[in-house]
């Protein structure tokens, strides 16, 4: 049982269908889309959510300009797997997560396709074994995952709209 903040929030009722993958037309949805203005955490600033948390990971300087540089997401995703990571990196990492989605939301075109979501439930589906962020659809998982990265974009979609709403 998580004991993060994020972890106790309820479930509203929902009258959209699930969205459970984050391609086609939810693209927009994963850490891979490129973001015109950029994301920005702390000093940190590239063109993908997955640039800046994997440079997140480590205090290493060099490494985080490295990961920074990465010509893609993907790249940036492998070399953030190589770091020595930060000690206390598990207590922190749903927090910066929580801190890219909201710069990456502040993109007027993403917060209104954010918004156009309405109350669908976000699931990151995966294949790839990712059962913390989403949840995988793997023969070895089955629907298993906690699904942290669709429960903080609705958190976000739900700032979001508390915000039009003033």
């Amino acid at each position: 049982m998580s004991t993060h903040p994020f972890a106790s929030l309820p479930s509203p009722a929902r009258t959209n269908a699930p969205i459970d993958r984050f391609r086609d037309e939810y693209r927009f949805l994963s850490n891979f889309w490129t973001v015109p203005a950029g994301v920005h955490y702390a000093w940190l600033t590239a063109s993908t959510v997955e640039h800046v948390f994997q440079a997140c990971k480590t205090t290493d300087e060099h490494d985080r300009s490295v990961i920074l540089a990465a010509s893609t997401a993907g790249q940036a995703k492998r070399l953030g797997k190589k770091v020595t990571l930060r000690p206390d990196w598990e207590a922190r990492k749903l927090g910066v997560m929580a801190n890219l989605q909201a710069s990456k939301y502040q993109d007027p075109d993403l917060r209104d396709r954010l918004l156009g979501t309405g109350d669908a439930e976000l699931i990151e589906g995966n294949h790839w074994c990712d059962t913390f962020w989403g949840v995988c659809h793997c023969d070895e998982h089955n629907g298993e995952g906690q699904n942290w990265l669709g429960r903080l974009l609705m958190v976000q979609r739900s700032v979001l709209v508390a915000t039009v709403s003033l």
